[in-house]
């Protein structure tokens, strides 16, 4: 499954499992964790401006002596940058800190500032002027693709009418019992590809007694079948783990849940708490 890719709506491949280092915020970890990550065969790696880690991520991917171009590197520009010329400012750091040629994919993390997150406005204009500079970005070679991440059907309406480039990518929160469905059904009839990050809704699908009976009717774990379940849906699911066993056996997932059972899944009721997440903008506005 590591070798297998979606084609993004500019022809560019891009590998249909990535690897998550959100919370890995200490770059010697991020290195490490990254070069395991490759050696296990992963070729999709995603980090953020945000996540204080590019320069340890950009560090494990050079230390794999994996040829550049096949590995897959995404990060995402800031929630807080909403004008043009600071976005066109934190591109070229981000190129610096993860000391690449250039970036695979980049995308706005969020379209509103975090300490905004649960205010109306939607940040339309900044979010254009953003919009551009990644463009411009991308038109110069810097970057491969770009995208977004946390849009709503609403925010990505914003972009695709007023921009030259539709977003190539909406990256979302997204496991079983938490699926938006109507943003995911927008960005494919758009040719978005929607990519899931938190696919294991940071462990509290483990305690689930229906998911766990699920996974042990296909004799897999948890975390493969919430893996099958999104990319079932058409998904690019993030799994971010630092533990080599867990690492392979997150795309150790070459089976069939069956239509019947995807389809209980997908009815499964919604979270009611992301244990220690709760804290988090997103897992707080997906709650309420």
């Amino acid at each position: 499954m590591l070798n297998e890719t979606y084609t993004l709506a500019n022809g560019v491949k891009i590998p249909k499992i990535g690897f998550g280092t959100w919370l890995i915020d200490d770059n010697d970890h991020a290195a490490a964790a990254v070069s395991q990550a490759i050696k296990v065969g992963y070729r999709h790696i995603d980090t953020a401006e945000a996540y204080g880690n590019e320069a340890g991520v950009g560090a494990g991917v050079r230390a794999s002596h994996i040829p550049r171009q096949d590995i897959f590197v995404t990060t995402k520009l800031a929630a807080e940058i909403k004008d043009h010329d600071a976005a066109a400012k934190a591109i070229d750091e981000s190129l610096t800190k993860l000391n690449l040629d250039y970036i695979d994919l980049m995308i706005i993390h969020a379209p509103k500032p975090w300490a905004e997150y649960d205010q109306p406005d939607r940040h339309f204009a900044g979010n254009l002027a953003a919009w551009q500079a990644l463009e411009e970005a991308y038109e110069s070679g810097k970057l491969r693709a770009i995208g977004v991440s946390n849009f709503n059907q609403t925010d990505l309406e914003n972009i695709m009418d007023h921009a030259k480039t539709t977003p190539m990518v909406d990256q979302v929160l997204a496991h079983i019992t938490q699926t938006p469905f109507k943003t995911i059904q927008f960005a494919q009839q758009h040719n978005i590809l929607v990519e899931a990050y938190s696919p294991f809704g940071h462990g509290e699908m483990f305690k689930n007694k229906k998911i766990t009976d699920m996974a042990a009717k296909y004799h897999v774990s948890v975390a493969q079948l919430g893996i099958r379940y999104l990319l079932q849906l058409g998904l690019l699911p993030l799994p971010k783990t630092v533990k080599p066993a867990h690492m392979a056996n997150n795309a150790d997932v070459d089976f069939t849940i069956s239509d019947a059972d995807m389809d209980q899944l997908k009815k499964m009721p919604r979270l009611t708490d992301y244990g220690q997440s709760d804290q988090f903008p997103v897992y707080q506005d997906t709650l309420s």
